[in-house]
């Protein structure tokens, strides 16, 4: 028994070893660009032809990318906003005395950070895509005014300047996103969102 668990273990360590390898290799670059720009490197003048060739593609991708993801930051922000600041605060859940206000207020504070979250984030990933980033450029003032917000409707401070700001920021962004070509959409987060 004993040589048995001896011969197991080399094999066990071998076996991850291996998964761990072709894990990382099917991990890895699908172009074989780090490979192949190595050899070529060898080779010459013949590395700079490649680089230059593989970057219009490159920066391509970068800004589909950069548009994905100011579309999915924004969107959660619109969504965090209306379903959990704008509509409570206009169905007055807010008032003192209202049913359900405190656990409302408690949602609207993590929503109002969450939204203020992920506006910074969709402001960041538009810096990826020049037309979405020229675009985008004047609202991070907006932005960057909504940062107490969050404390401020956790404590039932907020009136309706506050919810005006939050709602022309939010509108701002889905603008300056539909002229750039991103066009944003409200999606509602989920309540382990708000809170994770």
């Amino acid at each position: 028994m004993t040589r048995s668990v001896l011969l197991r273990r080399p094999l066990v360590v071998l076996l991850l070893a291996c998964a761990v390898l072709v894990s990382a290799t099917a991990c890895g670059d699908s172009g074989d660009s780090g490979s192949a720009t190595g050899t070529e490197a060898s080779t010459g003048a013949s590395a700079s032809a490649p680089a230059s060739a593989a970057s219009p593609s490159a920066s391509t991708e970068k800004q589909r990318l950069a548009k994905t993801r100011f579309v999915a930051n924004a969107g959660l922000a619109a969504g965090a906003t209306y379903q959990w600041i704008v509509k409570p605060y206009r169905a007055g859940t807010f008032k003192k005395g209202a049913d359900g206000r405190t656990f409302a207020l408690v949602k609207a504070g993590l929503a109002g950070g969450f939204a203020y979250n992920r506006l910074k984030a969709a402001a960041e990933n538009a810096k990826g895509d020049p037309l979405l980033s020229k675009a985008v450029a004047p609202l991070t003032a907006g932005i960057e005014s909504l940062q107490g917000m969050a404390t401020k409707l956790r404590n039932g401070e907020a009136g309706e300047g506050d919810i005006g700001a939050f709602e022309s920021v939010i509108d701002s962004i889905k603008s300056a996103g539909k002229d750039a070509g991103a066009e944003v959409k409200e999606k509602v987060p989920s309540t382990s969102q708000l809170t994770g």
